[in-house]
């Protein structure tokens, strides 16, 4: 979502033709793309169709009203709701914030505060996801952080069990990053993790998902992915990073290296066996030499 009017989509639900016509000619003019509906049961079917970032609904309407409305809508979406109404005394803001709408304007509604209300709404909107991404995002490398890795590889694991596909795991390390650090200093070995993070996330599809797991360690959840498939994967993240150049110092030109560990998700083991054999598999790269890539299967123990 974005507080762009022009990427903004708003769904306006009034029983009244003139009130969603008028409505909708004002919004559009503003740049916002819109939705009308007539009643509450319309507008879930638009909402089938259709996500937008904001619905504003009018409270008294023929079947389902607009308090009921906003419940549903909340209960299956993360939307952000304005209820309209022309009686004041009969429902009052608590109620309406209560059932989960984000404001509350009185017909009849001046347009120019509709639109200053609906720029607050998306504006808070905007902050919240901001916030959000923050909380799972590593702030250097804008990988996922550890935290997040595991509740995704939970997921995915669930997936993968219960439509019996493939899931693989790639656990990344850098090679002689310590030795990069001492000489060089940690800013640039910061810049070396930036880096990284940016050509790790450019190799995956949209599916596969990348983390920061801790230090110089990166892991890649890889759904629908067998072993072969993995090592396909692991061998291009490591020709791609092997390729890039990292200048320290005026006088020097490094390149750096990843060993790379593999496991394929066994049926029945937990998640941190998972994790151990990936682990496993990353350490024995390194005790081959470093900058390599090491395969445990479905049976390996």
């Amino acid at each position: 979502m974005s507080q762009n009017p022009n990427r903004s989509r708003i769904l306006i639900v009034d029983d009244d033709d003139t009130i969603r016509s008028l409505m909708k000619e004002f919004m559009t003019t503003l740049g916002y793309h819109c939705y009308t509906a007539s009643g509450g049961l319309e507008a879930l079917e638009i909402l089938e169709l259709h996500p937008v970032d904001v619905v504003i609904t009018d409270i008294i309407m023929p079947g389902m009203d607009g308090l009921e409305l906003t419940q549903q809508i909340k209960e299956k979406y993360d939307y952000e709701i304005i209820v309209m109404t022309g009686f004041a005394g009969e429902y009052s803001y608590e109620e309406v914030i209560q059932k989960g709408a984000s404001d509350f304007v009185f017909k009849p509604v001046r347009y120019e505060e509709l639109h200053l209300r609906l720029q607050r709404v998306l504006r808070e909107r905007q902050m919240r996801e901001k916030l959000e991404r923050l909380a799972i995002t590593d702030d250097l490398t804008k990988l996922y952080n550890a935290r997040n890795f595991y509740i995704r590889l939970s997921a995915e694991i669930d997936r993968a069990v219960r439509y019996e596909h493939p899931l693989s795991l790639l656990l990344l390390d850098i090679d002689y990053f310590k030795d990069y650090n001492d000489t060089y200093g940690h800013l640039e070995g910061n810049t070396v993790l930036a880096r990284l993070g940016e050509l790790i996330r450019n190799c995956l599809r949209r599916l596969d998902s990348a983390y920061r797991y801790g230090g110089e360690e990166f892991t890649v959840i890889l759904p629908e992915t067998d072993g072969a498939s993995a090592q396909h994967v692991a061998r291009r993240l490591a020709k791609v990073i092997s390729r890039e150049s990292f200048s320290p110092t005026t006088q020097d030109d490094v390149k750096i290296t990843v060993s790379i560990g593999i496991a394929q998700y066994r049926v029945g083991e937990n998640m941190e066996t998972f994790i151990k054999r990936a682990d496993m598999a990353m350490y024995s790269s390194k005790e081959q030499g470093r900058n390599r890539i090491t395969f445990l299967d479905a049976n390996s123990n």
